[in-house]
């Protein structure tokens, strides 16, 4: 009979999930000689390699693979039984497992933390990351909730629009445009852009709304956080378009100006997805429902205190 803890399955999924051990080490808050020791000591159980390594890649063995697969299970029906057990224990004690995009990070603690307050026993895991991570956390279904902007199309997902995202164009308060009411949306092609990483939600917004009025955008910084566009903007590098979310203190502060453009802002909506089949808990659907009403009230409130 194998002996195999569920700690030592835990860590095997984690390094089978992202082939890395350093990544794994990193998520599960172990350092790396302790997930190489777990390994080590499962592969010593079980009587087989699990990872080869070529390179400065790993991979998983035929064993490797044939247990990731059990280990998944098996994780799958525990994650079950713990959603069973809070079941039992109603609002008052159970746990959300969140994820949102970097984006979203600018208001989702707002609203963790007021859903918190009237369940002070429940658990909150808040994971920020960029979208690719989110979507394959989501497809590894490993949290509950995910916060987003636009949702892939391509993945079995329940999702629900729950608050408007306007795309706005930022510039430091120095910048001529500033005192130009009605910009003309073609006189954008004389600027330049500091755009997010490929596969953002709002480098892909961003490139359609200027493809769609045939003007070539002039690039200039790529940076994967909204944070560095919006340092670089203030630096005077460029322009940027973001969400209005991320620049609420900037614009208090007079440190960044919303530019008065044409068509603009660019509206997409923020979403609350889960995988379609997912049986989520009572805390789960208690947050959607709570999101659901409490963030337009959000919105509502930042629509007060900015101007386009």
């Amino acid at each position: 009979m194998l002996h195999i803890t569920l700690r030592q399955l835990k860590v095997f999924e984690s390094v089978a999930r992202h082939l890395s051990f350093s990544r794994a080490a990193e998520g599960l808050h172990l350092t790396q000689p302790a997930v190489s020791m777990q390994i080590k000591q499962l592969e010593d159980t079980i009587e087989l390699p699990l990872f080869e390594q070529m390179g400065k890649k790993i991979y998983l063995t035929d064993a490797g693979r044939e247990l990731y697969h059990y280990s998944r299970a098996i994780s799958q029906q525990l994650a079950d039984m713990e959603l069973a057990l809070d079941e039992l224990k109603g609002l008052e004690r159970g746990r959300l497992n969140i994820s949102v995009v970097s984006t979203a990070n600018y208001f989702a603690p707002h609203l963790l933390a007021k859903f918190c307050q009237r369940y002070p026993d429940i658990t909150v895991s808040l994971n920020v990351s960029n979208r690719e991570i989110v979507l394959k956390q989501l497809s590894d279904n490993v949290i509950d909730l995910a916060i987003m902007g636009q949702p892939p199309e391509d993945l079995d997902i329940a999702t629900e629009s729950f608050m408007e995202n306007p795309l706005v164009v930022i510039a430091p308060p120095e910048h001529p445009l500033c005192k130009v009411r009605r910009i003309p949306v073609k006189r954008l092609e004389q600027e330049t852009f500091l755009v997010r990483e490929p596969g953002s939600g709002t480098r892909g917004a961003m490139e359609r709304f200027f493809a769609s009025h045939h003007i070539s955008l002039n690039r200039g910084m790529e940076t994967d956080t909204s944070e560095a566009i919006k340092q670089a903007v203030q630096a005077g590098m460029g322009l940027g378009i973001t969400s209005l979310h991320t620049v609420e203190l900037e614009l208090e502060t007079k440190r960044l100006k919303i530019l008065d453009v044409e068509d603009f802002p660019i509206m997409r909506y923020w979403h609350i997805v889960h995988r379609k089949h997912k049986r989520l808990s009572s805390v789960a659907q208690a947050f959607q429902e709570f999101l659901l009403k409490e963030a337009r009230g959000l919105m509502s409130h930042n629509r007060a205190d900015a101007s386009f």
